[in-house]
């Protein structure tokens, strides 16, 4: 990966509906080259797929917390059960597995405190091997969907 490949990455991570003709303007390309370029990109894996940010407190989604997930058993099965179901929750946004105690780190979106009281207590707490739950209430995002630094 050259200097002309980060400068497409970047110029997608500020705008991933540019035209062709638009990205290869920005990057200093003709057309076919950067086409070349973007396919070999998304090819390779470092472009995994195209999609909208959402504004989650516009969508009525205006309670946010991470929760900390320590498990009964490490073992491959307990592991792969609950990475399997946790999957199929939506109001998870992102799961983490971490080194350590705790296991996982989630996180969470919900309608107000009384829905993620319920997806807490009706789904999350029933995720295979789950031993102990913790959380805590985001008060504000100071930053999310920062571009990765290329």
């Amino acid at each position: 990966m050259d200097k002309l490949d980060r400068n497409i990455l970047a110029e997608l991570q500020m705008d991933g509906r540019l035209s062709l003709t638009e990205l290869a303007e920005r990057v200093g390309l003709s057309l076919s080259p950067c086409h070349r370029r973007l396919r070999s990109l998304e090819k390779s894996g470092a472009i995994t797929g195209y999609r909208a940010q959402l504004d989650a407190e516009s969508l009525g989604l205006t309670f946010e917390s991470l929760v900390f997930v320590t498990m009964r058993d490490g073992d491959r099965e307990t592991v792969a059960a609950f990475e399997e179901a946790v999957a199929t929750v939506a109001n998870v946004v992102r799961a983490q597995r971490l080194f350590g105690d705790p296991d996982y780190l989630l996180q969470v979106v919900a309608r107000d405190v009384r829905a993620f009281q319920r997806l807490y207590d009706e789904q999350l707490s029933a995720l295979p091997g789950v031993q102990r739950l913790s959380s805590t209430l985001v008060m504000k995002n100071v930053i999310e969907n920062r571009p990765l630094p290329l």
